[in-house]
């Protein structure tokens, strides 16, 4: 016969299998829509927006699965944190999702116009903000601090990428008006992709949380 305990302990295992779940998808999303950018590819930009769907899905399950672990299991101060953790979490990758999505329709918003310049620091910033979610989950999964903290260092490269295309896109507007529709997008892509590092940051705030009850800003 299974234990409460140990039920609850394979409840707590699902809901992190499904966390990383959610994480696959956002990360994939985030890919799939700078690649969508680069390419002027609107069909695949079609399915990021068509897939944030299911992760809105996902994290409204997982959520569900939140609230009734805390509502059945009594769960202990430690339980009680893993979960709440979890719920950080899922809001942290519901909003990465949203933002990969506003990329997504911005390259269908002018997949027709020749790009203004080469995308170069935009892919960067992505595939840094990419390892970020991997890492800061592998971090939650391995309850390890150090990754957390050391995932969570990127956040300043990914912020000095930003301010290099904001500087670059701006010369480009004041040379060039014509270009000021096009260049405004691109920056509103850097921005997107500068959030969801910090969202990527949270998530490495709160393993740390979650390891060590102590609150910690790594979004300095």
């Amino acid at each position: 016969m299974v234990t409460t305990r140990h039920a609850f302990d394979m409840a707590l295992e699902d809901l992190q299998r499904e966390i990383l779940r959610m994480g696959s998808l956002v990360e994939q999303s985030i890919a799939n829509a700078v690649q969508s950018l680069e390419k002027q590819d609107i069909q695949m930009a079609k399915k990021v927006v068509e897939g944030d769907q299911v992760i809105d899905d996902l994290d409204l399950e997982i959520e569900d699965k939140c609230m009734k672990l805390i509502a059945t299991q009594q769960p202990m101060a430690k339980d009680l944190r893993r979960i709440g953790t979890g719920f950080r979490i899922i809001t942290d990758l519901e909003r990465m999702a949203d933002h990969a999505t506003d990329i997504a329709k911005i390259t269908i918003r002018f997949a027709d116009q020749p790009l203004i310049k080469p995308l170069i620091d935009i892919p960067k910033m992505a595939g840094l903000a990419q390892k970020m979610v991997r890492n800061v989950l592998d971090a939650y999964v391995q309850g390890n601090v150090e990754l957390a903290q050391e995932a969570c260092k990127a956040d300043d490269e990914v912020d000095h990428l930003y301010r290099l295309v904001f500087e670059e896109l701006l010369e480009i507007m004041q040379k060039n008006t014509s270009t000021i529709f096009q260049a405004t997008y691109l920056l509103f892509v850097a921005r997107y992709l500068e959030r969801i590092a910090d969202h990527a940051t949270n998530i490495g705030e709160s393993v740390i949380y979650l390891e060590t009850g102590q609150r910690k800003d790594l979004n300095l």
